[in-house]
């Protein structure tokens, strides 16, 4: 399946592309070799020469004659400094300029699509004098063309990058933490823990058995991913999917406990979502971390959600009679799943919940973050500290067996670096390309039925997809809206209320050549969904 949304990304997002740059041809956005009636004013008037030939000068163009020209609305005149290069023939004087945080967006873009960040090239033609200093003149910017292929190229190039740092980057947390894994298994720490949580474990993972390493570094990837311990949580999970890959009598095919574990992993369940609180603290929130509640509401809906579709679709294919079989012996369960849904979606769509804001009035956001902020600060410290000292206590040679476990980080970290820039890269270009806005206008008659904010719509989308994009959307969404407005709290619960289930998948995977992900895709997206819909119903509760 992943291999169809791999290719369903890419050709989405090329096929957008081509479309955009097709129409924006036709339509001349622009304005290719069409002149803009501007002033220019001289800086330098120290020489009383005519010729304004290696003149500092400022091209101001009037708002209304930009809106007009590019049919791009701006409030106030558009203004650059530049330098008068020699004339030519025609009588154009060549010039660079550089936009800015101020500049209108449509030069900001043009300037980023020619190649040179910031700079971009135009001619200028004084025409004739005004006053003192001060010509009208006429502007042509540099030519752009095919706009959206140039910044897919330019994404799949910085894709392919950051896949590689990112990987790379992985290298000494993965040494760090397989290091004390090492330590935990060889002196039996590991067992302990997973004897303690056999009830539970025996549920989600029944195949695996209750004292095999991958159910120790599974627990720890769960515990860690729980307290926010991202950089902890992800090289323990690599060892638990290699750990999971002995037991797989099918290799290169993902077995059930691995379906399952990515679904709980890509539920993205976490007591903390510190990187969305710090970022509502930068935009200004007066509560930063009253998401804290809410996210975990969400992710908790993911969670459940995900572990019920994980089980479910394992089953198939199956016969009718040993299916109905399984539902029957499950009945409870599913029904108090679905029961906990169908109460979610209609406090969603006809607030019949509302009454139960009043429950929720007694609950102090800030004493809750001050204990989580504490133990995610001491976590990581303690957990070294105990696992280290639990195996000097049962005569482990510390020091050897760190190193040994650490040798397995560099081969890991590098392994997976042609899935997360295959990935990468199709994520790329199905945002570069304008896919996104596509698939937004499909399904917005869809959520607008929920009461699901259009403005909130492109989280909810880019989150399963992109870390780095959901939290640029996350961030633009609050300046414009506010962090403390219900549209700010609820693209900041989003955040925290899942994962970016195509990357969990493409690292997790890619550490055990699995190639057939069976139904893993669909549990995460089922989470995602679960989590936005979870996040939505808390948040209309407490703030709608």
């Amino acid at each position: 399946m992943l291999n169809y949304v791999w290719m369903g990304l890419i050709f989405l997002g090329l096929a957008a592309a081509i479309s955009t740059d097709v129409s924006e041809q036709v339509s001349h956005k622009y304005q290719k070799g069409n002149p803009l009636q501007a002033e220019l004013r001289i800086a330098d008037t120290t020489e009383t020469t005519n010729s304004f030939e290696n003149k500092k000068a400022i091209v101001t163009v009037n708002a209304t004659t930009f809106s007009s020209f590019y049919n791009e609305k701006v409030r106030q005149p558009v203004s650059f400094e530049t330098q008068l290069s020699a004339k030519n023939k025609n009588g154009f004087y060549q010039v660079l300029f550089l936009t800015n945080d101020v500049s209108p967006a449509i030069w900001k873009k043009m300037a980023k699509v020619n190649g040179n960040g910031n700079d971009l090239n135009a001619k200028i033609k004084i025409e004739r004098q005004l006053s003192s200093n001060v010509y009208k003149c006429q502007i042509i910017l540099e030519e752009i063309s095919i706009v959206k292929i140039k910044e897919v190229t330019n994404s799949v190039l910085d894709y392919a990058e950051t896949a590689v740092k990112i990987a790379l980057g992985l290298i000494g947390i993965m040494a760090l933490w397989l290091g004390i894994m090492k330590i935990a298994e060889e002196s039996g720490l590991i067992n302990h823990l997973a004897r303690g949580l056999k009830p539970i474990t025996k549920f989600l993972f029944p195949e695996i058995p209750s004292d095999h390493p991958a159910m120790g570094a599974m627990i720890m990837n769960i515990s860690a991913n729980f307290l926010g311990l991202g950089n902890a949580a992800t090289p323990f999970g690599l060892k638990a999917m290699e750990e999971l890959d002995k037991l797989n009598p099918e290799k290169g095919t993902a077995t059930n406990a691995m379906c399952t574990f990515l679904a709980i992993n890509t539920a993205g369940m976490t007591l903390i979502p510190a990187t969305a609180i710090a970022l509502r603290a930068s935009a200004g929130s007066a509560e930063p971390a009253i998401i804290i509640g809410t996210s975990l509401v969400g992710s908790t809906c993911a969670t459940i959600v995900g572990i019920t579709t994980a089980k479910i679709l394992e089953k198939f294919p199956i016969d009718a009679k040993d299916f109905f079989s399984w539902l029957k012996e499950n009945s409870k369960f599913l029904l108090i799943v679905a029961s906990i849904l169908l109460l979610a979606i209609l406090s969603i769509t006809t607030n019949v919940l509302s009454p139960l804001k009043n429950l929720f009035s007694f609950l102090t956001p800030e004493a809750f973050k001050n204990f989580i902020q504490v133990l995610s600060t001491i976590a990581i410290p303690l957990i070294i500290a105990v696992f280290l000292l639990f195996g000097f206590v049962k005569k482990v040679k510390v020091y050897e067996v760190f190193v040994e476990g650490a040798k397995e980080g560099f081969n890991v970290a590098i392994r997976i670096i042609p899935y997360l820039v295959a990935m990468l890269m199709a994520i790329g270009i199905f945002r570069a390309g304008g896919a996104m806005d596509w698939l937004i206008f499909a399904i917005r008659p869809l959520t607008s039925l929920i009461g699901l904010p259009p403005e909130s719509l492109p989280m909810a989308i880019m989150r399963p997809l992109s870390g780095s994009g959901s939290l640029g959307i996350m961030a633009e969404t609050m300046a414009v809206h506010g962090p403390d407005s219900f549209i700010g709290i609820l693209t900041s619960t989003f955040f925290g209320s899942s994962e970016t289930t195509f990357y969990v998948l493409a690292v997790y995977f890619g550490a055990v050549n699995i190639k057939r992900t069976r139904h893993a895709l669909a549990a995460g997206l089922m989470a995602d969904i679960a989590g936005v819909l979870g996040a939505l119903f808390i948040v209309k509760l407490l703030f709608g």
